[in-house]
């Protein structure tokens, strides 16, 4: 439960300091680039390093291609994460990339057979219900910035339905290779992504980069230790409104933000979903 709960801690950092650069950064791509150079060195530092450049095992080749898809999805989740951030708000974005669990939850259901019961599956029909309720303005005008919060919750959802895949299929001894593949691959793309696009890694980039990392890292690997003792349909949840619960609170307190009745509505169904989830 320790793992869970210092999980839920780093993964509301992320947001906070996420949102905390907005306005402050002027190089985003850059920012990101340093955030995942430093999670690489981290995961490296703690295990990672050990074999991982030994591809002539097949379970170190299997763990390199699950890390690579990982790593593309862990850096489009933080570049939709970061693109929502500007347009919706911390709240907002924080809330539908935590409703990535349901993609989580249905891959638990399909392939690992771990069925909910009468409540959990009565949760899921809410979030999804809320999903559309926070989606659309009255009379059904589609909100044209909730586009990228429909992606992100898809693109962190199956980010994070990747770590209980490797936990499931993947070889448990490389488990600290497994999060350097993925932090290495998001590293290389997104340095790809920065040198294209014409940006760079000043003072300001690599300060928050940084103090996203750090975080960021220890967000995965809790997470995955938690998966190690506690269900996918417990830790998922859990992990989802409590990062939802420090997150709100803190961005109507500390940043101001606002949410109309619409939205607060939205918010109340997400927690009761979440909660009935984890019953």
């Amino acid at each position: 439960m320790l793992s869970l709960i210092l999980s839920v801690v780093s993964s509301s950092l992320v947001s906070i300091v996420m949102r905390l650069s907005t306005g402050r950064v002027k190089f985003n791509l850059g920012m990101l680039t340093m955030n995942y150079i430093v999670c690489t060195l981290l995961s490296g530092l703690f295990g990672g390093f050990a074999g991982a450049f030994d591809l002539s095992s097949p379970l170190t080749g299997m763990t390199l291609a699950m890390g690579a898809v990982n790593g593309f999805l862990y850096l489009a989740g933080f570049m939709l994460m970061q693109t929502n951030i500007r347009k919706n708000g911390v709240v907002l974005s924080s809330i539908f990339q935590k409703l990535g669990l349901l993609v989580t939850l249905v891959v638990s259901v399909v392939f690992y057979r771990e069925i909910p019961d009468l409540l959990q599956s009565l949760g899921f029909a809410l979030a999804i219900l809320a999903i559309f309720l926070m989606n659309y303005r009255k009379g059904g005008e589609k909100v044209g910035s909730r586009g990228a919060l429909i992606a992100m919750l898809l693109a962190c959802g199956t980010a994070d339905a990747m770590s209980k895949i490797f936990k499931e299929s993947g070889p448990a001894a490389l488990e600290g290779q497994f999060l350097l593949y993925t932090f290495a691959v998001a590293m290389g793309l997104c340095a790809v992504c920065m040198t294209v696009s014409g940006q760079k890694i000043g003072g300001r980039e690599a300060a928050f980069g940084i103090l996203i990392a750090v975080p960021n890292f220890f967000s995965s690997k809790f997470l995955l230790g938690a998966l190690e003792s506690l269900s996918a349909v417990i830790v998922y949840p859990v992990f989802s409104v409590g990062t939802i619960l420090a997150v709100t609170l803190t961005g109507v307190l500390a940043f101001r933000e606002r949410l109309d009745r619409k939205q607060w509505i939205g918010v109340a169904v997400i927690l009761t979903a979440l909660v009935l989830l984890n019953v």
